[in-house]
């Protein structure tokens, strides 16, 4: 990474337990390793009891202190849905990839090991945050498998295509289906801290299963298939469904596909208030995907969320503004632009294009966002 401080900025050692203290968690998402094995949650997990008798499970921060200080490795899925930075970079790297990112979290002290050699159903993105650890990647023994796959894909290949050190600021690709292994058994006294970016790409197969259910719309794959008729009459009916599939592919080709999942996928969850505490000084586009704009004469439409929203042709600048991924200044945009864009934040907010910018967003997107040209990131 160009600029190492953004490692810190991203997530620390101390910040990913605080998470892990105020959140419930409970395995699969909150594991802990040792010795290359799963521990019990009970090693690490409590039992909260409130006043009105309701069980929480939270993490022990005293046992995690004694295992950490022994050697273990703490891993936390979904990162993105406790931590608004990492809300925020998950967001970008979909707007620049067009596909769903999650990311996962391994925090490792001392010599403990990782996972044993493993490949991933998607791409990764490493990101080393802190500390160091020991790589290894072999190639994949099996051509892009799956996790629903037709066979199983359990022998790795002998031949180490790379091992080496990753340190503070070093990020690594690693494609589906590579296999991997990362370690600190060879390291010590300290620390590794990394993330995954992982990235869900869209396969044939999501293709041909989201072209089966447009086959709903079309009354002749509802019918029955024909079993104790004649036999000229089932080859009919499979003749006609042949024909029927080759007209569905044709109507509704991959980048139709690409271009619904995008506009089909709803918003993510928000602070919404209504004004309650007051209009809203600032907004943030928070679509998964970046919202289409499309200017149709004397209207452009916004298709979002699920959602299409056509709004007058002179509204496009404030639109354009509003839409682009950044922290938007209400204000400023209706003094750049002339046009009210209290009225189109509203709008935008109602249909969960938009939402306020809270406190914590703020601080999310704080440091993060890039000052000189880039490509479509937030």
């Amino acid at each position: 990474m160009p600029d190492a401080d953004l490692c810190a900025r991203m997530l620390t050692p101390a910040r990913l337990l605080d998470i892990i203290m105020r959140r419930t968690v409970s395995p699969p998402q909150f594991r802990c390793f040792q010795n290359g094995n799963e521990l019990h949650p009970d090693a690490y997990l409590t039992q909260l009891v409130t006043r009105r008798s309701q069980v929480l499970p939270v993490a022990n921060m005293d046992r995690l202190n004694q295992l950490m200080q022994s050697g273990c490795s703490l891993v936390l899925d979904s990162l993105d849905s406790f931590d608004p930075t990492m809300e925020i970079a998950c967001r970008a790297l979909q707007w620049w990839s067009r596909e769903i990112v999650q990311v996962n979290t391994y925090l490792t002290t001392n010599d403990a090991a990782g996972f044993s050699l493993h490949w991933d159903d998607h791409d990764v993105i490493v990101v080393q945050i802190g500390g160091e650890k020991s790589w290894e990647v072999r190639s994949a023994s099996r051509p892009v498998p799956m996790y629903r796959d037709a066979e199983p894909n359990t022998v790795p290949p002998e031949e180490i295509l790379w091992s080496g050190t990753l340190r503070t600021g070093d990020v690594m690709h690693i494609p589906r289906g590579f296999w991997h292994q990362a370690t600190r058994s060879d390291r010590g006294a300290g620390y590794s801290l990394h993330v995954t970016f992982g990235f869900v790409k869209r396969t044939g197969v999501d293709w041909m299963s989201w072209v089966a259910d447009r086959s709903r719309e079309r009354e002749p794959f509802r019918h029955d298939l024909h079993r104790w008729e004649t036999t000229s009459d089932r080859a009919a009916q499979e003749e006609g469904l042949v024909a029927g599939m080759a007209q569905l592919l044709a109507d509704y080709p991959i980048s139709a596909y690409l271009a619904a999942r995008e506009h089909e996928r709803q918003p993510p969850r928000h602070v919404a208030t209504g004004g309650v505490f007051g209009p809203p000084q600032a907004v943030v586009c928070l679509t998964d995907f970046p919202p289409r704009i499309e200017v149709r004469g004397q209207e452009v439409d916004v298709l979002a969320a699920g959602k299409k929203m056509t709004f007058a042709a002179q509204a496009e600048p404030a639109l354009r503004l509003l839409l682009a991924g950044h922290p938007i200044d209400l204000a400023t945009v209706t003094a750049t632009t002339g046009i009210d864009t209290v009225v189109l934040a509203e709008s935008l907010m109602k249909e969960g294009v938009c939402a306020e910018l809270t406190e914590a967003l703020s601080s999310g997107y704080t440091g993060m966002i890039p000052t000189g040209t880039c490509s479509n990131t937030p």
